[in-house]
């Protein structure tokens, strides 16, 4: 059940009585008025140089960060390592242009490759030029939970990053300590534990939930997000959340359990009902969204600016939602991209991307008895061909598994990778039962 037992007290009303007031949330660490809904900086738009390169579209950045702060978002997290290392100087040239007391920054010490003290400080430092300010208001250890004491203790402890960033905190340099976590319940608890004996003191927690991690991650190596949330409630540590939406999986999800959604509330879209789940706990400060473009932010907007917590019923409603969505075999990618680049070039979330739409929108060949699968099997091949590149595909893989430690929902790749190589042979020769 969704609303179990650290469910919310719940009041079907709107955050604030006027129709353009942007939900906000008062962090009660320190009395940041925070907004509800935050801006991810990990999927800025995308555009082509004239080297054919990727780079961020500034422009359109600068555009969309001007429509959030005008409408009350005033929370921006962002990192060293999003988007190939763009991300923190995109977020930069964009905020600086607004009066800095109107943002909240967040970023992190992403010192995955560099554990050294001279490298992470550095990406430190660096951090503060690219976002060109000289505080940040959320500093995160990026990504903790993996291995446990162990890596925690190489990443931020031997090192002296630890006792770096306390220095830097009490500087003023650092407002808010905290990390971001991806692991199991068991590494969860060393965390928590290192709080409560005053060892490891953090101001706020950033963690995945949506309302199917809530009760459906696998439990073991990915902690299931009520967990997550009720250790963090009863210490009264404020809670950031990444990944409402699955990596957008749950804006675009199959379409009978869609259906079900639209005949309750026709006039809200399928993500709403994702976000809603979020905010209707109290105890979550901010909901990242990583927003393209101006569609989905608007869309945003419009929902946080007209905030209604869901009711103990339509919690109800989501878990059997979340129940169906585990009935179809998706593989639970968020497109991070942190697996990439690859050294052999494959496009993982690509393909994975491709896989996953296919199966949500229902054109996925199962059988050769399959009503229209002629006509579905030449469509799968046909998009996945030009979704990706032949020497990007997936029976390129070589099975290196450099990939599976970067992977922060601890998906075994290279299986799934020849899983779906497998699935495109039998398709070509038709040879599914």
């Amino acid at each position: 059940m969704l609303a179990a037992a650290c469910a919310p007290n719940i009041k079907k009303s709107s955050a604030d009585d006027s129709p353009e007031q942007m939900a906000l949330r008062e962090n009660p660490v320190n009395g940041d008025k925070v907004s509800l809904i935050g801006f991810g900086c990990m999927r800025w738009p995308m555009i082509k140089d004239s080297d054919g390169k990727d780079i961020i579209d500034q422009e359109a950045v600068n555009e969309m960060v001007d429509y959030a702060i005008e409408h009350g978002i005033n929370y921006f997290d962002t990192s060293p390592v999003y988007l190939q290392g763009q991300s923190e100087k995109a977020a930069g040239i964009a905020l600086s242009r607004h009066p800095r007391e109107k943002y909240f920054i967040a970023t992190k010490l992403s010192n995955f490759g560099d554990q050294s003290p001279e490298g992470s400080k550095q990406m430190y430092y660096n951090s503060f030029k690219q976002l060109q300010t000289d505080y940040f208001d959320y500093y995160l250890l990026h990504s903790i939970g993996r291995g446990g004491k162990e890596a925690f203790n190489k990443r931020y402890i031997e090192n002296g990053l630890w006792e770096f960033l306390q220095g830097e905190k009490a500087a003023g340099r650092i407002r808010n300590l905290g990390f971001s976590f991806h692991g199991s319940p068991e590494e969860f608890k060393f965390f928590m534990e290192e709080y409560d004996a005053g060892r490891l003191v953090w101001d706020f927690v950033q963690i995945e939930m949506n309302y199917v991690d809530w009760t459906h991650a696998d439990g073991v190596r990915n902690a299931n997000a009520d967990f997550l949330y009720a250790e963090l409630e009863k210490r009264g540590i404020p809670i950031v959340i990444m990944e409402p939406l699955l990596g957008g999986r749950l804006a675009k999800i199959p379409e009978n359990i869609a259906t079900q959604m639209k005949a309750r509330e026709p006039e809200k879209s399928v993500a709403s009902w994702a976000f809603r789940f979020c905010g209707t706990y109290p105890g979550v400060l901010c909901i990242l969204s990583g927003m393209t473009s101006m569609d989905p932010l608007m869309e945003n907007v419009q929902t946080f600016s007209h905030f209604q917590a869901l009711t103990e019923e339509e919690l109800e409603f989501l878990e059997q939602m979340a129940t169906q969505m585990m009935e179809y075999p998706l593989i639970n990618c968020t497109n991070c991209k942190y697996c990439m680049p690859c050294p052999w070039g494959i496009d993982i979330p690509g393909i994975f991307h491709h896989y996953n739409k296919a199966i949500t929108e229902g054109t996925y060949a199962q059988s050769m008895s399959q009503k229209d699968y002629a006509k579905l099997k030449k469509q799968y091949l046909v998009s996945y061909n030009r979704a990706i590149p032949t020497v990007r595909q997936a029976d390129h893989c070589i099975s290196c598994g450099e990939c599976l430690s970067h992977c922060p929902q601890s998906i075994e790749i290279p299986g799934q990778l020849r899983r779906i190589a497998r699935y495109i042979e039998d398709l070509k020769q038709d040879l599914l039962d």
